[in-house]
């Protein structure tokens, strides 16, 4: 679901803030310009290729006009998602961008973009927003083609130290890393890796030419130039190296021997997870990894060598779990731990990723919260997902799920293009191996049927919505209609009609999860565009400018023919009541955001406003989880001998969820970690609000 192409991170670059003189409102609405109207590249046209592990995906290319400006297509289709469109970019004398033009559809809906430069100010228009300032810095579009920002890095890579100014907003540096020779179709080729900072909160990778200039974007989705695919695994493997290096001196700078010192909290409320309640005037003491001491406050008395830390006005609550946190890159996982996320569930990482990752956190030289992770399994098909292990028949996806099981991890994800008749007998194998089995449902599949199957968790609310679509929409589970069906169809459904009700009545006898992401949705369905969306507003400001104009002010999901945004809001206010349903039925749920793990806390408050109390809606987030593993009876709750996983966080979440996000300190194994400090190094400028 995570539909964020970070490999076309450059096509959404840095805005900063919202400033006065930009417009909060997004423009006027207009239909994108169709695929046929769009520029078409000549035969001539440089070409670069978006892949991934599963294949190509797609292209973009860039060619001159006669009158001298330089244009770009992209063309793209990521299972049933298209991306059409062209840029035409005037450069000026001193390179920076002085007009350009976007059109077009992506997955975000209207590509169109406008910015010109003229009489010393700088004027652009979104889709979502538009603003003035005063020219003189490079300006970053909010989208656009990725590639057309190749001048942008082949100019910080001549600016060196003293780094170019943005537009609108913010300044970029770049600092160079380690050269690979890769093979291509004219033979052995150098590049070098460079990292750019300014655009990110943390440094964002770019790959050089041997003249330091643009060559590829190398990460989970990549673009490369045709005919150098080969060398993709290569490149991926040097960066998240020369990264982990980068990143190893910050966890042995916070997971040092005195961090493992003994820390008494004294008079914190504490959030008892196991009965859900929380207690007033407590006091615990963590001393060699573990929870030594739980009593009232001030009854504890703290040994030699301890931190004693005053929680008056503050709340002790179990380490947080992120139930669906995808393993990003070591920047992404020391993020996730400064939001006090001490484990999650990965569901759907590679095998390499994940063995990598789990052993250096074991070593000490990575910062991340202990991960149960699983691996995705597809049918090999153009609309598989990427990074699955793809198989042909049945007996390859038994022998998929024993390489899981051989791997030591934890679970299975069976996708959306998989064969129905192929579930039951892999389910089976990864039952009989020990293995939790989740995933998507798919396409000709209805969710019943693949709790019937074995399915032990259905992935993402809509999957569970899936039960009351139409056949049209059910067959065709592995493309868009996975999220179009239910924004056009599920506003009309009867919850307590028969269908929904028996579903909901045999999701709760037979125990099965849920995993909702409703978050994911709320952005999806609800949002215009050109305000903050309440996942990210108190973010707003501290993490990342792109960020904040390409994704925390984005538009939802482009409107069918036909609908419009009140209605995806109808159907998306019947998600949340479908969600109070399962839980009014003793549906376990788990919470997780597919995303950054800063969407979390609201879906904590979606939660609630679904039926669930303040108590509830953390569990799903701590205990809950912890038991869906097994891990309850070491981590998950506050009690004597279990772990020390543990988040200080200010003000009172019984009353205000929202104090989740205000993280204090984080213990993690008897780590005990300044928040701030964590903040600081992953990059924020700031404590959320």
């Amino acid at each position: 679901m995570r539909l964020v192409l970070i490999a076309a991170l450059l096509a959404s670059a840095a805005s900063g803030p919202v400033y006065a003189h930009e417009t909060a409102a997004p423009v006027a609405q207009s239909k994108p310009v169709p695929k046929e109207q769009l520029l078409k590249p000549p035969a001539d046209a440089v070409q670069y290729v978006v892949v991934s592990e599963a294949g190509q995906h797609g292209s973009q290319w860039r060619w001159q006009l006669p009158d001298g400006r330089t244009a770009y297509r992209w063309s793209q289709e990521l299972r049933g998602w298209i991306t059409e469109m062209d840029q035409v970019t005037t450069f000026g004398p001193g390179g920076a961008i002085n007009a350009l033009t976007v059109r077009g559809v992506t997955t975000s809906g209207d590509a169109a973009e406008e910015f010109r430069v003229a009489n010393g100010r700088a004027n652009w228009r979104t889709a979502n927003d538009s603003g003035e300032a005063p020219s003189g810095g490079w300006y970053i579009p909010a989208g656009g083609v990725g590639i057309a920002n190749a001048p942008l890095i082949d100019a910080l890579a001549e600016a060196g130290d003293a780094g170019l100014n943005f537009l609108p907003s913010g300044k970029g540096r770049m600092t160079f890393g380690p050269v690979q020779t890769i093979q291509g179709p004219g033979g052995p080729k150098k590049v070098q890796l460079a990292f750019v900072s300014g655009i990110l909160p943390s440094p964002l990778p770019i790959w050089l030419d041997e003249n330091k200039r643009y060559f590829a974007d190398i990460s989970y989705i990549s673009v490369i130039p045709a005919g150098y695919e080969g060398a993709l695994k290569q490149l991926r493997n040097a960066q998240e190296a020369a990264t982990a290096e980068a990143v190893s001196g910050i966890a042995k700078r916070f997971l040092s021997p005195a961090a493992k010192a003994p820390v008494l909290f004294d008079n914190v409320q504490l959030f008892d997870a196991d009965k859900g309640v929380f207690l007033p005037a407590r006091a615990v003491l963590a001393q060699d990894g573990k929870i030594a001491a739980v009593g009232a406050a001030g009854s504890l008395k703290a040994p030699p060598g301890a931190r004693v830390i005053d929680g008056r006005g503050k709340t002790l609550v179990p380490g947080i779990w992120d139930s669906h946190l995808h393993i990003g890159d070591d920047w992404d996982v020391l993020s996730n731990m400064a939001n006090g996320i001490t484990s999650f569930r990965s569901p759907g990482t590679t095998f390499d990723r994940a063995v990598e990752a789990t052993k250096r956190r074991a070593d000490g030289s990575l910062l991340m919260g202990e991960p149960f992770i699983s691996v995705i399994i597809d049918k090999k098909d153009p609309l598989a997902a990427q990074g699955a292990e793809v198989v042909s028949s049945a007996d390859e996806a038994v022998a998929a799920v024993r390489r899981v099981k051989n791997a030591g991890l934890w679970g299975v994800k069976f996708y959306t293009s998989m064969n129905p008749a192929w579930i039951a007998p892999a389910a089976a194998e990864a039952h009989r191996l020990g293995l939790h089995v989740h995933g998507h449902v798919p396409a000709t599949m209805k969710p019943s049927e693949a709790v019937a199957a074995g399915y032990d968790e259905l992935t993402h609310l809509n999957f569970v919505v899936m039960e009351s679509m139409p056949r049209e929409v059910i067959d065709k589970a592995n493309t868009r209609q996975r999220v179009e069906g239910p924004a056009r169809y599920f506003k009309d459904v009867d919850l307590d009609g028969p269908v929904m009700s028996r579903f909901v009545a045999d999701l709760a006898a037979k125990k099965t999860l849920v995993d909702p992401t409703i978050v994911i949705f709320e952005g999806m369905l609800t949002q215009d565009g050109g305000k903050p969306q309440p996942a990210y507003a108190p973010y707003m400001g501290i993490i990342s400018p792109v960020l904040e104009r390409s994704t925390f002010t984005a538009g939802g999901y482009p409107l069918v023919e036909g609908l419009t945004r009140d209605d995806y809001r109808k159907s998306y206010a019947k998600m949340v009541q479908l969600v109070g349903k399962l839980h009014k039925a003793g549906v376990p749920i788990v919470a997780g955001t597919d995303g950054w793990g800063i969407e979390l806390i609201r879906e904590l408050e979606i939660y609630q406003q679904a039926g669930f109390s303040p108590a509830e809606a953390i569990q799903s987030a701590t205990i809950v989880p912890a038991r869906v593993v097994g891990a309850d009876k070491r981590t998950g709750s506050i009690a004597v001998g279990k772990e020390a996983d543990l988040v200080l966080v200010d003000g009172d979440p019984s009353t205000d969820l929202g104090a989740l996000r205000r993280v204090v300190t984080v213990v993690s194994d008897g780590y005990v970690m300044d928040a701030n400090e964590l903040r600081k190094a992953a990059g924020y400028s700031g404590t959320p609000k």
